[in-house]
């Protein structure tokens, strides 16, 4: 059994900001693309909740094949 460790990036200093699409309905994603090694994002309903995190590479590639 292959056992691998995974730590729980640090996303302390995350600076959150939602879409402008959003409307203010506080029913979207939020990003924090402040940190120097990864993107966090988390649900705004629930931002005590867990974060899913790309690296930038990752989510750029994600970002440009929504477009």
């Amino acid at each position: 059994m292959n056992s691998a460790h995974h730590s729980t990036p640090d996303v302390s200093g995350a600076q959150w900001r939602t879409s402008s699409y959003s409307g203010g309905n506080n029913e979207c994603v939020e990003v924090a693309p402040n940190l120097p090694h990864l993107i966090p994002v988390r649900d705004s309903k629930r931002p005590a909740g867990p974060v899913v995190t790309f690296g930038h590479t990752a989510w750029q590639t994600f970002v440009d094949d929504l477009a």
